[in-house]
């Protein structure tokens, strides 16, 4: 299958599992939905791509089980928080500030769907790679992918756990990596997408690898990630959050500073 044919079937895929998820917040009044459908529809794209690539068998393999085992988890991650937890605030602002108008929140799962066509294309580089033999280049690829979801995956488990905590909702979680980045869930999660570019070296497609770790870079740290979510912190947790943001780097993990050496920091 061509690479057009299997970017046109993912498309259509994306935008009907998009149109049920809108439809599924519409009846439940919950947008949480969209991301668990994200992270699944990337962990589909992935077995696409891995079934129906051209490349050889191994990098096939390899973007089937890095890619499917990565997206699983996270909607599964995503999916016990939407099922237990009342709406994200993130979306509930959103949906405050559009007067519930499902035009927009429409739209808004539109573009999800492009994204998932957009963020699978690293999938599509190392899934048209001909190289089959186990190199340096691809147990690279596997390290990196490795430490990624380690990390992504201890983020997430600490947070999880302090949000059970009763000071959960006025203050900061501060547990474990929380301590060195204000959001290490994302800074792993950008990590993860690292992982490919050595698995696509050998592929005609290998620049579309580079898109993962720099369209990531921008969604998570100026669009849809870390903006929401500290307004959202800042609106629950008031100065607590401030003086969080002061002492601890916002997504690179580093040491925590002192209150005097405070400061701003990525």
């Amino acid at each position: 299958m061509s690479p057009l044919t299997q970017i046109g079937w993912l498309t259509a895929a994306a935008v009907m599992a998009m149109t049920l998820t809108w439809l599924v917040q519409l009846k439940t009044r919950n947008a949480g939905f969209v991301d668990v459908t994200w992270s699944a529809m990337m962990a589909f794209a992935a077995a696409l791509y891995g079934v129906t690539g051209s490349g050889a068998g191994l990098p096939r393999l390899l973007v089937v089980m890095l890619g499917g085992i990565w997206g699983l988890r996270l909607s599964l991650h995503l999916l016990s928080r939407v099922l237990n937890e009342a709406e994200d605030g993130r979306y509930r602002a959103l949906r405050e500030h559009w007067n519930d108008h499902q035009g927009r929140m429409f739209g808004m799962f539109m573009l999800q769907a492009a994204f998932v066509v957009i963020f699978s294309l690293p999938f599509l580089a190392v899934a048209t790679n001909p190289e089959g033999t186990l190199s340096w280049w691809t147990l690279l690829g596997i390290a990196i992918w490795s430490v990624a979801l380690a990390g992504e995956s201890l983020a997430d488990q600490q947070l999880a756990a302090f949000r059970r905590r009763p000071e959960s909702a006025s203050l900061p979680c501060r547990v474990g990596l929380w301590r060195y980045s204000r959001h290490p869930n994302y800074f792993f999660e950008w990590l993860h997408w690292f992982g490919y570019l050595p698995l696509a070296i050998g592929s005609s497609y290998w620049w579309l690898a580079l898109l993962g770790p720099a369209l990531m870079l921008v969604s998570l740290r100026w669009i849809s990630g870390i903006p929401f979510t500290e307004a959202q912190a800042l609106r629950t947790r008031g100065d607590a959050y401030r003086a969080y943001q002061q002492e601890v780097n916002m997504f690179f993990p580093w040491r925590p500073r002192t209150p005097r050496q405070a400061r701003p920091s990525l």
